[in-house]
């Protein structure tokens, strides 16, 4: 299968969708790794598994329905592979696998199958010293945005070491660093991925959540590539709620959450259709649609 990602828009060929089926069904605090699913441990409303599994299905059934190729983990008993988006991304033509936390790392034995199948020129392992998940990684064209954090908290997955690292393997990209906002227990003040707080859609548009970012500076920088006219800003509930974390089939279709109103309608003004999915359960754990995917190959 050829790989090919320039952005997060293009037409979409084929993906990695995550899996609900045979999840964790109880976890501790001591286990837990980000403040949404902390809340939920502690307000009693952990998702199950039976809803999760119906959520991410109909996700299934949308991406199908526009003839996307969806590929799913191999499932493994009483693990959380909802959120494939982190284990490994694609840029330009090269899978990246990702060095991620310990608690997460078995989560890649599930697309091993498909890790294997590539060319080995197809396929690079990152360092032990480069720390990223996908999530903090967004492809735009000649850009490669990636949100760092040097903390020592469980959210942050993705260090500055990064930066650099990319910078030395796409010389012809402009790679961009954004610090982000990090917090073990207060998801309101948290940033887990750089996808929470900012995602390019359509032809030309960005949704941002401005107050995610560590530095004024790079607010500007943003505003410098996409035109002030183009962003569109989300407030601190819509970043809670995951609103920045829809996914994109192509520049004219996105999948949303019903209850993304006042996003939707805007989508709506910008001649973007919105395909919605009710995504709750599944949001506990601080992802939504962007998260449970790996986009595998985008046509141009």
């Amino acid at each position: 299968m050829s790989l090919n990602i320039k952005n997060e828009t293009d037409q979409l060929v084929s993906v990695i969708l995550g899996v609900a089926n045979e999840m964790v069904q109880k976890q501790s605090l001591e286990d837990c790794i980000d403040p949404k699913t902390r809340e939920n441990i502690l307000n009693n409303t952990f998702p199950t598994q039976e809803s999760c599994v119906e959520e991410i299905e109909k996700f299934c059934e949308v991406l199908t329905n526009y003839n996307v190729e969806v590929l799913r983990p191999n499932i493994i008993q009483n693990l959380n592979q909802i959120f494939t988006r982190d284990i490994g991304f694609v840029i330009d033509n090269k899978l990246f696998i990702s060095e991620i936390i310990e608690q997460r790392n078995t989560e890649k034995d599930g697309i091993k199958y498909f890790i294997d199948n590539l060319d080995g020129e197809e396929k690079i392992m990152l360092p032990n010293l480069i720390k990223v998940e996908g999530g903090d990684v967004i492809v735009h064209n000649e850009f490669l945005f990636i949100g760092y954090s040097n903390s020592n908290l469980k959210v942050s997955r993705t260090t500055s070491e990064s930066i650099k690292y990319f910078q030395d393997h796409f010389p012809n990209k402009e790679v961009i660093g954004f610090e982000m906002i990090k917090d073990d227990t207060n998801p309101y003040e948290s940033i887990l991925h750089l996808d929470c707080a900012m995602q390019p859609v359509g032809k030309d548009k960005i949704i941002i959540y401005e107050e995610g970012f560590e530095n004024i500076d790079d607010i500007k920088k943003i505003i410098k590539i996409f035109g002030k006219q183009n962003l569109i800003f989300i407030d601190k509930k819509e970043m809670y709620e995951g609103n920045s974390n829809i996914f994109s089939i192509n520049e004219e279709i996105v999948v949303s959450d019903p209850t993304f109103t006042r996003l939707n309608n805007i989508l709506k003004d910008h001649k973007i259709i919105t395909e919605k999915i009710y995504y709750r359960e599944i949001s506990k754990f601080g992802g939504l649609f962007r998260c449970s995917t790996l986009p595998i190959k985008r046509k141009q």
